[in-house]
């Protein structure tokens, strides 16, 4: 059995868009079995899931057909790396951290940086989170919820995921994210009075647009720097801009470039 398995492409690499693919050519295969001969088509269903299952997929080469054949918006929609954006209507999220002096202008108004206060306590505060390695008791503060409850998997520097009653919860660049997010909660809390009036997703948003301002990795202390590069799926490619620690390597910040709004803006 163990020859048949494939782990690059079942379990967490499981890629959503080519088992789709492939459990729709196994009901054809199947179908098509009923109306040759019926007794066979039992034998054709198990044999086509047996293969999804073990392997990730039925048919050689799933992944090339998916992209060449498949739209971009659809992959996009089945990705794993694929992060929800809440839709804050009327909310200003750049007016609502200015008012609670979060950030402020850059001396030249030609941008916005964080205000030394805030500063100063978020990186005292990531020290203290990043250091106290109770990362469960932290997310289970935040959230609201028994630890018990809660699970964490990490894998390297490329994701950190959490769970509650063995679903999938969130997911974070690396532990580095997940410290600063974290910490910059708590300070959320105690410096903006509507903190808990918000969606969580709207949260998460505002704790992954002050990442973009960390200029040291909260869990080594190197230098993070900003990039673009390209990231690679099963099943497609996609331009991101990212922040990363030059030490560790961890990533702290991701977003995917929407490429044809960029070019629907050039002259």
């Amino acid at each position: 059995m163990s020859r048949i398995r494939r782990p690059e492409y079942t379990g967490e690499n499981r890629c959503i868009p080519c088992t789709v693919t492939n459990l729709a050519i196994a009901a054809v295969l199947t179908g098509g079995s009923v109306l040759l001969w019926p007794p066979a088509a039992v034998g054709v269903a198990a044999f086509s899931l047996g293969m999804i299952y073990f392997r990730g997929y039925l048919v050689p080469g799933t992944p090339e057909l998916t992209k060449r054949y498949f739209p971009d918006w659809l992959l996009r929609v089945f990705d794993k790396e694929a992060k929800p954006r809440y839709d804050g209507g009327e909310f200003d999220m750049e007016s609502t951290l200015l008012e609670a002096g979060i950030i402020e202008e850059t001396p030249d108004q030609n941008d916005v940086m964080l205000t030394p206060t805030f500063a100063a306590a978020w990186a005292e505060r990531m020290a203290h989170v990043a250091a106290r390695d109770a990362d469960i008791d932290e997310l289970a503060g935040l959230l609201g919820v028994e630890e018990e409850r809660l699970a964490i998997t990490e894998h390297g520097s490329e994701s950190f995921i959490a769970w509650v009653d063995g679903e999938w919860l969130a997911q974070w660049e690396s532990r580095g994210a997940f410290v600063a997010d974290m910490a910059a909660a708590k300070e959320l809390e105690s410096r903006y009075d509507d903190w808990h009036d918000l969606p969580m997703m709207l949260r998460s948003e505002m704790l992954g647009g002050l990442r973009l301002f960390l200029e040291e990795c909260p869990i080594c202390g190197g230098r993070v720097t900003l990039g673009q590069r390209v990231v690679k799926s099963c099943c497609r490619s996609y331009d991101v801009v990212a922040t990363s620690c030059q030490e560790c390597g961890a990533r702290l910040f991701e977003t995917e470039i929407d490429t044809e709004s960029l070019e629907q803006q050039q002259p």
